[in-house]
């Protein structure tokens, strides 16, 4: 009689879910995946082990349905997977549980994987000392910058060297929608106590696009409390912004006062060199070794930021699955549209810029002013609305162009230059001029 080995089960299933992900969840692979380990097979239950506490979370949050999946298929049976981890494997965030959106930390977003340039290296810096000496070496820090330029990864990655660091440090990192609405749901509900509780014992407070607290006053009261409290107790605050704190709308002056009274770094656009350097890296860790010249190629198509950049590698990667896996400079001219007709092409926010203020006579800076007087701000809504209707860039992503502002605000631009557009037959033939300069070879009439 055969004798059943839960183990050898395991690590055989393990090895075919794996090259079942690879063919049909290949974007979603990363090389810590070998990191993991096949625990046994049995009651119809996998456990995988990860390394770490936050590859366990990550996986459960983002990778359970792909597992599943990929679990049933190798076996045809109804099986399912469960992620486990070594007790000592590193801490955790503080965490809300399922009733709010916790940020879950990534793996891939780590100091090792982020590429520095001088588009970013005062704000790397500065979080690599913050991971260090949290409390003491910069506080708080305000990192701001358009949106999709790593001020999520420069974030994470600073949690995550705190964790590895001292495993029982209290973070609570979270998105400003989240504190907003735990906010209005605690004085809904009465519960402010366990609402301050919860903010102010923490030894850091990360909190992501602080800049949805403008105009929302009893929130800005509360966090200004928050803020001076955790300050006064020397625990760290990390802030990040689409914008410099004193170009966010409606923000208290106090409050803005507060943020400038650490250190706000800045974070731009990458050069193309950082581009390749960013392109390079982003296959690695998808296991895709790229030659350089397609590297090159990617980062000259692609300008505005890495968001963009990691969009231009899954595209490459799908396109190079239906090429025999090839990752040549056919199959990325392919994947990237060099065959797509001039009059389809995508263009980018800098070009739409170059071409706005070379009509309107203006300068870029006055664009992401707050300026409000026609002569700017017109060319400002032509900028926006021209954006989403040639880019893929989102409501928020525009705006964080144009002096980080708003979705409300681009929204307004695109209503505005349609109506415009509709009821103004100069003005319309003004913005076909425009549009007609950002393909190239073509001219309209007039």
């Amino acid at each position: 009689m055969a004798t059943f080995d839960a183990t050898k089960d395991a690590q055989d299933v393990w090895a075919q879910m794996l090259e079942y992900l690879k063919a049909t969840h290949a974007s979603a692979v990363r090389q810590w995946f070998s990191d993991l380990v096949p625990v046994e097979l049995s009651g119809g239950v996998l456990i995988i082990r990860a390394a770490t506490a936050i590859q366990q979370q990550y996986l459960m949050s983002k990778g359970r349905d792909a597992f599943n999946e990929a679990v049933q298929a190798v076996t045809g049976k109804l099986v399912s997977v469960n992620f486990i981890c070594p007790g000592d494997a590193g801490g955790a965030l503080a965490r809300f549980g399922d009733s709010y959106d916790d940020v879950i930390l990534s793996p891939d977003y780590v100091f090792e994987n982020f590429v520095g340039g001088p588009c970013n290296r005062l704000a790397y810096t500065a979080c690599r000392a913050i991971a260090e000496m949290p409390g003491k070496a910069y506080n708080p820090l305000f990192i701001h910058g358009a949106c999709g330029l790593g001020k999520t990864h420069l974030l994470q990655a600073t949690c995550q060297e705190i964790l590895r660091r001292s495993a029982s440090t209290r973070i609570l990192y979270l998105s400003c929608d989240t504190f907003i609405n735990h906010f209005m749901d605690c004085v809904a509900s009465g519960d402010m106590n366990e609402f301050r509780f919860r903010y102010r014992h923490v030894d850091v407070l990360v909190i992501d696009d602080i800049h949805f607290l403008t105009r929302r006053d009893r929130t800005q009261e509360e966090f200004f409390h928050t803020f001076n409290t955790l300050f006064q107790a020397n625990k760290q605050i990390i802030l990040s912004s689409d914008s410099r704190p004193s170009e966010i709308p409606e923000l208290e002056e106090r409050l803005v006062s507060r943020f400038n009274s650490g250190l706000v770094a800045a974070i731009d656009r990458p050069c193309y060199e950082t581009r390749i350097a960013i392109v390079s890296k982003k296959a690695k860790l998808r296991g895709i070794a790229l030659p350089e010249e397609v590297a090159a190629y990617i980062a000259r198509r692609v300008e505005s930021n890495i968001r963009e950049l990691e969009g231009a590698i899954t595209k490459l990667q799908g396109y190079a699955m239906l090429n025999g896996g090839k990752y040549d400079m056919d199959v990325a001219r392919g994947a990237l549209g060099d065959l797509i007709p001039p009059s389809e092409r995508i263009v980018s926010i800098q070009q739409i810029i170059e071409q706005v203020t070379r009509f309107y006579n203006v300068r870029l800076a006055d664009l992401q002013s707050k300026k409000r007087q026609k002569s700017i701000a017109l060319p400002r809504q032509v900028c926006m609305y021209i954006a989403r209707q040639k880019t893929r860039h989102s409501l928020e992503e525009i705006g964080g162009y144009f002096g980080g502002r708003d979705h409300t605000t681009v929204m307004h631009a695109v209503r505005t230059i349609t109506d415009y557009r509709q009821t103004d037959a100069p003005f319309a033939a003004h913005l076909e001029r425009i549009e007609a300069a950002l393909i190239p070879g073509q001219v309209a009439a007039g």
